[in-house]
């Protein structure tokens, strides 16, 4: 069980380090997070796959960055 401090990363529980799990959280809140679409400019985009992107309010799919909608 994920404890809450460590969020996503506790699957890895007391392995590999500590800055190297608090990297992984970063990372992952930003890509599992919702972004803005820049057409429609409101917080529905989720990443499909690696550089797939899709707006859940105006269906608009395209590609971008891998991590990150920032284009």
């Amino acid at each position: 069980m994920a404890l809450k401090k460590l969020g996503s990363a506790g699957r890895f529980g007391s392995r590999y380090g500590r800055k190297i799990r608090q990297k992984v959280i970063a990372v992952e809140k930003v890509l599992y997070g919702k972004h803005k679409c820049p057409y429609c400019k409101k917080n529905g985009v989720k990443r499909v796959s690696n550089g797939i992107w899709y707006c859940n309010k105006c269906n608009s799919k395209y590609a971008g960055k891998a991590y990150d909608n920032k284009l």
